[in-house]
């Protein structure tokens, strides 16, 4: 994980493999060692104050950043491991700053331009792959607010998109969004079943 013979090394995240609803959002990030930014880890371990903070000063300081995304389509027709991996894809590729190396969250990469290397846990421990998956939560989470706004019987500013006992009600109560992924077994099974009286 040394990285000290590369000039640009972007770390990768994502966020979003598990909804049933909404993109997956990948984030890539070149750090500045010069703007050095305390607290950088897993979203997942951070409250969501703390990653409102968090991912601005990111943006702010970051040499560069990109965010990628795959949409509900794509992870129908392409799964959503393959939907993940073009999200990390096309946020490297929307860097200003082409980076020499990528450290990605994980145990798979994406095809890049540029050698890569995956880390379990990376975003644990390794600080600009925890920036990475803070950058992207939080966006993917604005995304999954502002839907919540069309459609507020659906809970999607609580759960995110996620199958929690809350968003599955809402779908046998109110039916399959176009943002709803098709693939997925829970909104599979619901298109399937049959249409009650």
């Amino acid at each position: 994980m040394r990285c000290d013979s590369y000039r640009w090394v972007a770390g990768v995240d994502e966020v979003g493999r598990g909804p049933l609803a909404g993109p997956v959002v990948a984030a890539a990030v070149i750090l500045d060692p010069a703007r050095p930014i305390e607290g950088l880890t897993d979203s997942k371990v951070l409250t969501a104050r703390r990653r409102e903070q968090l991912a601005p000063i990111i943006c702010e300081r970051a040499l560069a950043w990109s965010i990628g995304r795959a949409e509900v389509e794509e992870i129908d027709g392409i799964n959503i491991l393959q939907a993940s991996l073009l999200a990390m894809r096309r946020a490297v590729e929307g860097l200003v700053i082409q980076p020499d190396h990528v450290q990605v969250d994980g145990n798979r990469c994406p095809q890049l331009a540029c050698s890569v290397e995956a880390i379990v846990k990376g975003d644990l421990h390794v600080p600009v792959i925890g920036a990475a998956s803070i950058v992207a939560k939080v966006i993917r989470d604005q995304e999954m607010v502002e839907l919540d706004g069309r459609y507020p019987e659906y809970g999607f500013a609580r759960h995110k998109g996620y199958p929690t006992r809350e968003h599955l009600v809402a779908l046998r109560e109110h039916g399959v969004l176009a943002e709803h992924r098709r693939s997925f077994a829970p909104v599979r099974a619901m298109l399937a079943a049959p249409v009650a009286d």
